[in-house]
């Protein structure tokens, strides 16, 4: 078991320093192109499918879908808003306090109504 994580967060890891290789690098459209990518999703489903089946990974995308438009807009939202007035710290840490609040509401309530899954 302690394998298999490793190997999850050694993949998640390569593509997140290539991401930032990329951009450091000037190749500013390559490093947008990958930031699109859904990284995480895209890692963690293969793990998913593989250990829990294509079941999970679909219940899964729809939670990630719908909490998306829920948290993860918003949060872009006000990054892209706030960063160019008061820089990319404040944006961020605003944005992220805006995520997890809004993630904070979001998660029980789709647990208590069992969206997505039993």
């Amino acid at each position: 078991m302690i394998k298999s994580y490793l190997i999850y967060f050694l993949t998640g890891g390569i593509f997140t320093v290539l991401i930032v290789a990329a951009e450091e690098s000037g190749y500013r459209m390559l490093s947008g192109f990958a930031t699109l990518m859904p990284v995480f999703t895209l890692v963690a489903y293969a793990f998913i499918g593989e250990t829990s089946g294509a079941k999970a990974v679909g219940q899964n995308a729809w939670f990630v879908l719908v909490g998306t438009i829920i948290s993860w807009i918003p949060y872009m939202i006000v990054v892209a808003y706030l960063a160019p007035r008061y820089g990319s710290r404040i944006a961020i840490g605003t944005g992220l306090a805006l995520f997890f609040i809004l993630a904070a509401i979001y998660i029980p309530i789709v647990y208590h109504y069992h969206w997505f899954g039993e």
